[in-house]
């Protein structure tokens, strides 16, 4: 388990580059045969990485215990995304659900005998998991790329022409507070969340994939009027207070999940930051 403090705004522009990475980015969730896990006291959000080889994974005693509670599903909802290789078995209450590559699993409060498999032990599959505190029990449900209402945005001519994938939100089904979707750019097209919004009200995390080993995005952090930066790789995780802008542009397309936990669940509620005032 790899602890991440919530900072002041003030903290964070006194860091050199080291201490932003530190405090802000999370290099080495992935790790085959392993379940690893990062929790950042923004709203408490848990991110997982998962990567079943063999012998199927399940919540450690450890993982329950960073959340004060016997089971970790106790009183958190989660999400599950497969970021590829081959299928995963996710088992939840006896129940096997299936996940292919870029499908998901929302899993309620209070889920008990979580397991996750590799289908085919040849083609082991990559899976990322998102957990907030939860208030209620809400059911199972596996989302399918179609029924995670594709939204073409963007243009060429501004390099960001991107297709937008929200799987877990209201519109879909009923989650506590949890929000996540995958964002994924055309050849060509580089520049996300340009003009860039802040969300006081919700944190946000982002996990950058599907780009080879030289590539690399530029993740623009912080007030409008003080930016910093990060160099992220592939299947690298910034965190992303709710203080902070979060924008980036990479040397070639990429994906990210994006995911939220808050106040609300209101995919529109952005306060766009003018592109005058960007510092």
């Amino acid at each position: 388990m790899d602890i991440r403090q919530a900072i002041h705004f003030e903290q964070a522009e006194t860091l050199d580059t080291e201490g932003l990475r530190r405090h802000f980015l999370i290099e080495d969730l992935f790790v085959a045969g392993e379940m690893r896990a990062a929790y950042s006291h923004y709203d408490r959000l848990v991110l997982l990485g998962i990567r079943p080889e063999g012998t199927p994974l399940a919540f450690s005693a450890a993982l329950a215990k960073s959340a004060g509670v016997a089971d970790f599903l106790e009183r958190r909802e989660l999400a599950v995304v497969n970021l590829g290789g081959g299928a995963a078995r996710i088992s939840v209450d006896a129940l096997d659900h299936v996940i292919a590559p870029f499908e998901a699993l929302y899993i309620g409060k209070g889920a008990k005998g979580v397991a996750f498999a590799a289908v085919d032990e040849a083609s082991p599959p990559k899976l990322y998991g998102v957990s907030a505190p939860a208030h209620a029990s809400h059911p199972t449900r596996k989302i399918t790329q179609d029924e995670a209402s594709p939204q073409a945005l963007g243009t060429s001519e501004a390099a960001n022409k991107r297709t937008i994938y929200k799987y877990v939100h209201d519109g879909l089904l009923p989650t506590c507070q949890l929000m996540l979707g995958i964002t994924r750019f055309e050849p060509g097209s580089v520049w996300n969340t340009m003009p860039a919004h802040l969300h006081d009200r919700r944190m946000e995390a982002y996990l950058y994939f599907d780009m080879p080993e030289d590539r690399m995005v530029v993740h623009l952090m912080g007030r409008p009027e003080a930016t910093r930066h990060l160099i992220v790789r592939n299947e690298q995780v910034v965190i992303s207070p709710p203080w902070s802008i979060h924008s980036g542009s990479g040397t070639g397309s990429y994906a990210f999940v994006w995911a939220m936990a808050g106040d609300n669940q209101s995919f529109a509620d952005m306060d766009f930051v003018p592109m005058g005032t960007l510092r």
